[in-house]
């Protein structure tokens, strides 16, 4: 009889995690972060159209978008308005100087391209500028609608005026900015790493 107690007395350990309670906050259901589609926004949450003309013309795509004229005027406040917005929502991708190189932690991983030559300077009209951060890309997410590419990425994070200013920035002061930047060195970047030592 006392083997059979201690039978019992070491088992039911073993016995108590073995039903359900014991994996029940392991196993509840949950969506994790980048897992499944996300659900699209409400219809009409952020509207997305433009005072072109007097008058404000809806664009459904980035072609769409390519013959656009920029309403807001190129001023201080636009481009400072508009550096700030592309530290924000492009730097990481194209680098904070728009070189799309080392700087940026994934540049390189995505194919993302340099902002600062001719192909987007004088090639790409601004309207075509804006159509893209509103739409998207191939690789690009879309930062005016939410469904803005064929994957159905994007967000409503950037308004109409937002992303004009990103514009202005980007056509009239990304360039100066980028050649006026110092060259960072390997030299230079591992003593800004560095600890200074306190005696």
């Amino acid at each position: 009889m006392k083997r059979l107690a201690v039978l019992v007395l070491l088992a039911a350990p073993m016995t108590v995690f073995a039903w359900p309670w014991s994996t029940d906050m392991m196993n509840q259901p949950s969506i994790k972060a980048q897992e499944g589609t996300p659900a699209a926004f409400p219809k009409r949450s952020v509207p997305y159209s433009i005072p072109y003309g007097g008058e404000l013309t809806q664009v459904a795509t980035r072609d769409e978008a390519k013959d656009l004229v920029n309403p807001v005027p190129v001023s201080a406040k636009s481009l400072k308005t508009g550096k700030q917005l592309f530290k924000i929502y492009c730097g990481a991708c194209h680098g904070l100087l728009g070189k799309a190189d080392e700087t940026s932690p994934v540049a390189a991983k995505i194919g993302a391209i340099p902002l600062i030559g001719d192909y987007v300077q004088k090639d790409m009209t601004e309207g075509w500028i804006w159509g893209t951060i509103t739409y998207g890309s191939y690789v690009m997410p879309a930062y005016g609608d939410p469904t803005g590419n064929a994957e159905g990425r994007g967000s409503n994070d950037l308004s109409v005026e937002e992303r004009w200013h990103v514009v202005n920035y980007l056509r009239n002061q990304l360039v100066a900015d980028a050649n006026s930047a110092p060259a960072v060195t390997e030299t230079a970047q591992a003593s800004s790493d560095a600890v200074p030592v306190v005696n």
